[in-house]
């Protein structure tokens, strides 16, 4: 750590927690138009809600072009989900629809099916979550397009999986997580099972459809083909039990709810304070060692019941309990100031005033402002990985509905004004 003159970690923090420091955040959006990896990909995005939206808003901060299908009238289901709003947008629909062109189509008609097709021909990439069997019903279904767009990467989010007895069902984040296991293992140890704070299935799931679709742009690079990618809410969520899972298949073992805690190391969790709260562990035998020392309670790290994890796994409500006891004497200042340099894993648990206007976020530029057409200026979180050679853009500010319709049936389709008009008289767009 740098220190004479220079602000150190440990006086950001309490500048942090004392409500002195305030983020403005920075912004990459310009006029330049800066291009990214995926600059030249074209993404026909017919999803709703989090898990396509999500996985097409970092597509687009890689640079890929993305046309967002929308209804018309009504669009994203989430421009709806408010308060908050920011002007007319909700605060939620902005926060995974940025770098996005929204065009308005209606697909129960055979013109907007038309569109689409016409659409698809024309793209790399088409992400949907519909319910499985409606696009075919349509004629826009993976072997329909395949026939004309062979090249045509086909990814399709649902809750279940393409085929299976609850194929059929609706898939919601929160239904799913309970089903998939995760709420069983989320909430007080003595407590109810909980959500969690925001939509990690669906998140998961959108991070898992991103992936896929560049492993299959891939294989289209070497190859030509285009392929179908089944990803679901269910599917995703089984596998990020991770060892959890394990624990369960190869050692027979149920899991429980922990809190913050871990099953399988202690200490490892959250510790009340004397005004709040601090999580911090030990995941080896030297760190606990360590952390003993530092925290004033050294006659522990040669306890014999506490030598090993395995020992600390067994002992655990009594060692919690003096170290319970141990840190609640401090205020949470206090012990990230014990604790800084200690090499061991510490830190607060912060709202959302302190995790914006933490150093290291600030210094990641998590924190992005955007010019929106009507909202005026919108902040998002920025994305969350840096590229040396080929750095994400932020182009595009989430758009209003239907922003896009004209510009994109005439520049991707060669649509002239009377073709547009016409589709516009009738009702197919908006």
């Amino acid at each position: 750590m740098r220190r004479n003159g220079v602000v150190t970690l440990r006086r950001l923090y309490k500048d942090i927690f004392s409500r002195k420091l305030f983020c403005r955040g920075q912004s990459t959006a310009n006029s330049a138009q800066p291009t990214g990896p995926l600059t030249g990909t074209r993404v026909l995005d017919l999803s709703r809600v989090l898990a396509g939206p999500y996985c097409s808003m970092i597509l687009g901060d890689l640079g890929a072009e993305v046309i967002k299908v929308e209804k018309p009238g009504a669009g994203d289901d989430t421009r709806s989900w408010g308060p908050p709003f920011c002007g007319q947008e909700s605060a939620y629909f902005l926060s995974v629809n940025r770098n996005k062109k929204s065009i308005c189509v209606d697909l129960k008609t055979k013109e907007g099916q038309d569109l689409v097709r016409k659409l698809a021909i024309k793209s790399d990439v088409l992400l949907e979550n519909y319910i499985p069997g409606k696009l075919s019903e349509m004629g826009l279904g993976y072997e329909q397009l395949a026939e004309i767009a062979p090249g045509l990467i086909y990814c399709s989010i649902t809750g279940y999986g393409q085929t299976g007895p609850d194929a059929k069902r609706a898939g919601y984040d929160v239904i799913v997580a309970a089903t998939g296991g995760l709420t069983h293992i989320t909430g007080p140890e003595d407590g109810e099972p909980c959500k969690v704070g925001v939509a990690m299935t669906d998140l998961s799931t959108g991070l898992y459809a991103y992936g896929s679709i560049l492993a299959a742009l891939l294989h289209k690079g070497k190859s030509g083909k285009g392929q179908h990618i089944d990803c679901n809410l269910l599917s995703t969520q089984v596998a990020s039990l991770v060892n959890i899972a394990s624990n369960y298949l190869n050692a027979g073992q149920e899991a429980k709810r922990w809190g913050t805690a871990h099953a399988s190391i202690v200490p490892y969790q959250a510790f009340p304070t004397a005004d709040g709260y601090i999580m911090a562990g030990a995941g080896n035998d030297r760190q606990f060692v360590t952390l003993c020392k530092r925290i004033g309670l050294s006659d522990l790290a040669d306890h014999p019941d506490y030598k090993t994890n395995k020992l600390r796994v067994a002992n655990r409500a009594n060692l919690l309990e003096k170290f319970s006891n141990k840190i609640r004497s401090k205020s949470t200042l206090e012990w990230l100031d014990v604790l800084e340099g200690s090499g061991i894993p510490y830190g607060p648990i912060n709202n959302m005033q302190q995790v914006f206007s933490d150093p290291q976020v600030i210094n990641n530029r998590m924190i992005q402002e955007m010019s929106h057409p009507t909202a005026g200026t919108v902040r998002v979180a920025g994305p969350a990985v840096r590229f040396s050679e080929t750095p994400t853009v932020l182009n595009h500010s989430p758009p209003t509905l239907g922003q896009h319709t004209d510009e994109v049936l005439s520049g991707v389709l060669q649509m002239n004004e009377e073709e547009i008009a016409k589709l516009h008289r009738d009702g197919v767009i908006t």
